[in-house]
């Protein structure tokens, strides 16, 4: 099995490292023939308007958006939440626009309001997950395709629609690997 992570900008690094700590094989994504064998790919956290540009720059929104249409699954944290929703609020910014859902930017505060919070999260066990939330996006409209996994102060962090999975926070900043386990799972 091999999963990709779009190496454009952002976490890059900590998600290649969870993914191997996973038993599976990585690729860094930066051209459209990387997705030729790929099972899954992530998108990575970091800043939602240069990696929306960097995608539109290099032409690989369609290739994401194939990846979805063959069923494989894709999974966006923060930055890449925001890139796979079909609106963001009070923004025009490119987006792939690939899930039924509507996101709010920096929703948590800016960077020195960022936390962390043990969540109840179901599809990973009876043990809270530690989540990491910097400058993180929710979810404030779904579609009724819509799963809702996680939820903080009752606003909605993490979510799947089908093969697409979302979360407001960073998993990939902790040493619990469950939440891309649970990905690495959609893909076999």
């Amino acid at each position: 099995m091999k999963i990709g992570v779009l190496c454009l900008q952002g976490a890059v690094r900590e998600h290649v490292a969870a993914l191997e700590k996973c038993g599976v094989e990585v690729a860094c994504v930066k051209k459209k023939e990387h997705f030729a064998d790929l099972d899954g790919l992530i998108i990575p956290g970091g800043e939602s308007t240069t990696i929306g540009k960097l995608i539109h720059r290099y032409d690989l929104a369609s290739s994401i958006q194939g990846l979805i249409e063959q069923g494989k699954p894709v999974y966006g944290t923060c930055a890449g939440m925001i890139l796979l929703a079909r609106k963001v609020e009070g923004s025009d910014q490119f987006l792939l626009g690939q899930m039924d859902i509507c996101v709010e930017r920096n929703a948590f505060g800016r960077q020195r309001e960022s936390f962390e919070r043990d969540l109840p999260i179901a599809c990973l066990g009876d043990e809270p997950f530690r989540t990491v939330f910097i400058r993180a996006p929710l979810i404030t409209q779904y579609g009724k395709d819509v799963e809702i996994l996680a939820t903080c102060d009752d606003r909605v962090v993490a979510a799947r629609q089908g093969n697409i999975l979302v979360s407001s926070f960073h998993p990939e900043l902790t040493d619990d690997h469950r939440m891309h386990l649970y990905f690495v799972n959609m893909a076999k």
